[in-house]
Parts: structure tokens; C-alpha cells; sequence
């Protein structure tokens, strides 16, 4: 007997089997987040790394900007910094505890405050200076003396 053979003599049974009813339904709130908004927020969009921010949205239109972001330090002149920190044209706090820091962004008019700034938490090796809040090789050593030459 040859296979093709046997397949002829059998009939090939083309219905459906019986699938059983579902025994629950399910609930309509499996998500715990359905509410999400869309559109992020404003602190979500201001905590975006620059580059991310740039690749999303394009070029941003601020101006040329230097930042200045230090941690929290033991000594009398901490009070003081925070102080001219939060007086700049955007302030930032991140993190907690002993990672709590500081970042203050200025503009090129405000040149006079970011060297008064820079001269109370430029000592500490943690204290960074960002320009268009990037990390820029030489900025302590270049850029800011550059700026201080629009001090009149």
C-alpha cells in the first residue's frame, strides 16, 4: 500500500472543534497608569539631557549660556552660594542628600555673577562649569576668564 494511497481512503474531517465559552471577562483597568498624559511636563522636559533635548525638539533658541553647578559643602559661604544661585536667570536642584546639587545658569550680561558665584564654590574639584549645559573641556580655565572680559 502506497501512502498517497491511504490518504485517498481517508476522510478528512474539516470541522471545527469545540472551543469552551471563557469562564471570566477580563477587567477593562489592567494598566495601573492609564491616565498618563501625553505631553510631558515641564519639569520632565527641563530635567532632559541637552543633546536628548536638541535631538527632539531641534536647536534650542536660548541664548549663549554659561551654567555653574556645585554640591553642598560645609562652611559659611554655602548659604551665600545658594543665595546668588537661586538669583540667576534658571536655577535647578538635583538630587538629595549628599548628592544634593546645585545648578545655576547665567547669561553674558550677568558676567558679574557668575564670577562672584564661581569665586565661592570654584575651589571645590565638584563644582562644574557647563557651557550651553555641556561639559566643556577648558571652561574653568578659558571661557570663564573670556566672559569676565565683558565685566566693565
Amino acid at each position: 500500500m502506497k501512502p498517497a494511497d491511504s490518504l485517498d481512503r481517508r476522510a478528512i474531517d474539516a470541522t471545527t472543534p469545540e472551543v469552551p465559552e471563557r469562564e471570566y471577562r477580563p477587567v477593562e483597568r489592567f494598566w495601573p497608569y492609564v491616565n498618563l498624559p501625553e505631553q510631558p511636563t515641564e519639569e520632565e522636559l527641563a530635567a532632559l539631557n541637552p543633546e536628548l533635548a536638541e535631538a527632539l525638539f531641534g536647536a534650542s533658541p536660548l541664548p549663549f549660556s554659561i551654567s555653574i553647578e556645585f554640591p553642598r559643602f560645609d562652611g559659611p559661604d554655602y548659604a551665600r552660594a545658594v543665595a546668588m544661585a537661586r538669583g540667576s536667570a534658571e536655577y535647578r536642584e538635583t538630587g538629595a542628600g549628599d548628592s544634593l546639587r546645585h545648578r545655576a545658569r547665567f547669561y553674558p550680561a550677568d558676567a558679574v555673577r557668575v564670577r562672584d558665584l564661581f569665586d565661592l564654590v570654584g575651589r571645590f574639584d565638584a563644582s562644574e562649569v557647563l557651557i550651553d549645559d555641556r561639559p566643556v573641556p577648558y571652561a574653568r580655565e578659558l571661557w570663564l576668564p573670556l566672559l569676565w572680559f565683558l565685566i566693565r
